[in-house]
């Protein structure tokens, strides 16, 4: 739960269990009842809901006085006093020193992501450029995740887009081996890349080791950022082999020097006077943020990346700012230097926790004029750009989920569209999928698949889809009966008012009053405003069967989509229950969002049945076997060749390979013959 298990995180001392407030609390009292017995010590503190949700996480220099502000009940936010009446608990971690609460609560925000704290989004790994030193002849790549292997790394790059560029033109500049360390050791003649010029073969010796050894140098040099002193070199070289008569060496040097101009030219701003620093510029507009965040390392561009960080309408942007950078480098090395457009909130205690975080001295500034100055309102223009675009595309999502509302008959636009479609070859690898879209765009981390027995389904799409809708929901009802039914339901004001939205079906009952708008998100028991099915009628009555056996038919708004006879898109037929099929404009752009969703769950589905197909295809029957690994499994197709070998194999001859004794040689016979 805490950093206190990392080498770099002291220990910490956790307050005991009694402490917690009695259950039956709520509110107010429940915060008062735990305050009573806080020390007044630093520390961190969680504020929890009935059902055991974390709500907030904070971090306190006296944990006393700063549990004590809620506890007074006046003086706040709206966004605070509905966290307040939420809350049913409240747990604390005490630490030695203010900036171990820091850490702490960062980690803590990062894994449990409360709904009331501002959260860092799109949190993927930022990919480097690699020098693979472990091996006698060094290899350039692409890298993510643990730097665990010997070698320099450099970065990060804003996207895996500017490394493969950076690389193509490193390749084409240095001639460094790309391929893997069995490809090297297994080529007899050189590959295509020594063809068109972007190796120099090392793998058949068609350059010396002190030669390629130069090379690695020289790519070393550009990235730690001495490309102008390498170019100067690499001109006087190409001039004297030009004077030599060398003029094939001379055109080399010449094609090096291009590629490096280019990758300088490519790399936009390139500082003068600092060689290192990432740049963080916020701009807020419309109640949203967006953090545009430049990366410069040896002195060059590397890139940058746009984030829209979740926050409520009343955290100011010091207080966004300093969450951002400390959620940033959670689990990231920072530089020793972070320029900012906006000083965030207890500045000195942030670049403590990174420097305890990361062993050196660094600083955080926000710069006045000059470069620096310069280089932070580019970082702010391309971040209040960024936001205009994501409020721009808002605007017209907001748009047409209006026209799906009107189109289905729904009380309110939809937040939460779920959309299923099945794939299978014949009823073999069978699954189902489900993706979600709201007014954010597709939610990728809620997609889900659900894997199908072929014996029990076969090829029978019906009994797929219906089997597929049923276990979604009776998991949804599953977990929103764990819930604590007597908690009354307060929306979020971070995600801001979510009233349900329904169809005003069945004699107009508006199923907005079945949803719980303060659920989860990441759990199965988030309510669908529409439910989209690809297929036609027998789909949509495949579906409905199952929302019946669960009680759940007329509560939930529910569509199918059907391309027409001729399977062209813009025909589409809608099918619901108690209204007759129709069809759309073939140029209205509610049909064309509604496409965008059907071939979505289309990709999602196909791609993972394809992904289930191929580890079917590359499985083994040799697997299913108890007591064969991969050394005895190696040993047995080096003897007999192929699984189907090993199936025709006597028992005597099974007993014959190396690690396989006399029980286990009955036990590979019987299982084959036994499946004859």
């Amino acid at each position: 739960m805490s950093r206190a298990d990392k080498p770099d995180q002291p220990a910490l001392d956790a307050l005991p269990s009694e402490d917690a407030p009695a259950p039956t609390q709520k509110g107010i009292e429940a915060i008062r009842a735990a305050w009573k017995r806080l020390p007044s010590r630093p520390g961190v503190y969680r504020m929890l809901g009935a059902d055991g949700e974390v709500l907030y996480v904070g971090k306190a220099k006296n944990l006393k006085h700063r549990v004590g502000q809620y506890a007074q009940g006046r003086g706040h936010s709206n966004a605070i006093y509905r966290m307040i009446q939420q809350t049913a608990a409240l747990e604390v971690i005490v630490t030695a020193t203010e900036t171990e609460a820091l850490l702490l609560e960062t980690n803590l925000i990062k894994r449990l992501k409360p709904r009331f704290n501002v959260l860092m989004r799109d949190d993927k790994s930022f990919p480097f450029i690699a020098i693979r030193t472990d091996h006698p002849v060094a290899c350039l790549q692409k890298h993510r995740g643990a730097k665990n292997f010997k070698g320099k790394f450099y970065g990060p790059f804003a996207s895996a887009g500017a490394v493969n560029r950076t690389l193509n033109t490193l390749q084409k500049a240095f001639l460094l081996r790309s391929c893997s360390d069995s490809v090297f050791s297994g080529r007899t003649r050189p590959c295509m890349l020594y063809q068109i010029k972007r190796c120099s073969g090392p793998c058949v010796d068609l350059i010396g080791e002190a030669e390629y050894g130069a090379l690695v140098k020289d790519a070393s040099d550009f990235l730690e950022g001495r490309s102008a002193e390498l170019q100067e070199r690499l001109a006087r070289d190409m001039r004297t082999a030009a004077e030599k008569l060398e003029f094939e060496h001379a055109a080399r040097l010449r094609n090096r020097i291009r590629a490096l101009a280019s990758v300088r030219a490519a790399q936009g701003i390139n500082p003068s006077t600092f060689a290192e620093a990432d740049v963080f510029a916020l701009h807020q507009e419309g109640g949203q943020s967006c953090v545009q965040v430049f990366f410069f390392r040896a002195g060059q561009n590397w890139g940058n990346r746009a984030y829209f960080p979740r926050h409520g309408a009343e955290e100011t942007p010091a207080g966004i700012m300093a969450a951002f950078i400390a959620q940033f480098y959670e689990e990231r090395e920072p530089p020793k230097l972070l320029l900012v457009n906006v000083e965030p909130n207890d500045r000195e205690l942030l670049e403590q926790a990174l420097c305890l975080r990361a062993a050196y001295k660094l600083e955080i500034r926000k710069p006045e004029r000059g470069e620096k100055r310069e280089i932070v309102d580019a970082a702010w223009l391309n971040a209040r750009e960024a936001l205009g675009r994501r409020l721009a595309e808002s605007g017209s999502v907001a748009k047409l989920l209006g026209g799906v509302a009107d189109i289905f008959g729904l009380s309110e636009a939809p937040e939460r569209i779920e959309v299923y479609d099945n794939s299978h070859i014949q009823g073999a690898n069978a699954l189902g999928a489900m993706i979600v879209a709201g007014p954010d765009g597709f939610v990728r981390n809620q997609y889900r698949k659900f894997n199908m027995d072929r014996a029990q389904f076969g090829g029978d799409d019906f009994a797929m889809m219906k089997a597929m809708i049923k276990r979604r929901f009776a998991r949804m009802l599953a977990e929103r009966e764990n819930d604590d039914a007597s908690t009354p339901s307060v929306s979020s004001p971070i995600e801001g008012e979510r009233g349900g939205s329904g169809a005003l079906l069945d004699g107009g009952v508006d199923f907005s009053k079945e949803r719980d708008a303060g659920e989860r998100e990441t759990k199965f028991a988030a309510w669908p405003d529409l439910v989209l099915i690809d297929g036609g009628e027998g789909q949509l009555n495949a579906a409905l069967e199952a929302l019946d056996e669960l009680g759940l038919r007329g509560k939930l708004a529910i569509v199918a989509i059907a391309k027409g006879a001729d399977r062209d898109a813009g025909r589409e037929r809608f099918f619901m229950p108690g209204r007759a099929p129709f069809r759309l404009d073939e140029k209205s752009p509610v049909l064309y969002y509604l496409q965008r969703l059907r071939d979505e769950a289309h990709r999602f589905a196909i791609g993972a049945h394809r992904g289930k197909r191929s580890s079917s295809i590359a499985k083994s029957p040799l697997d299913e076997i108890d007591g064969i690994g991969p050394a005895r499994k190696r040993a047995l197709l080096n003897r007999f060749g192929s699984a189907r070998g090993v199936s025709r194999a006597a028992l005597a001859e099974l007993e014959d390979v190396e690690g396989v004794n006399k029980e286990l040689a009955k036990r590979i016979h019987d299982y084959f013959h036994d499946k004859r």
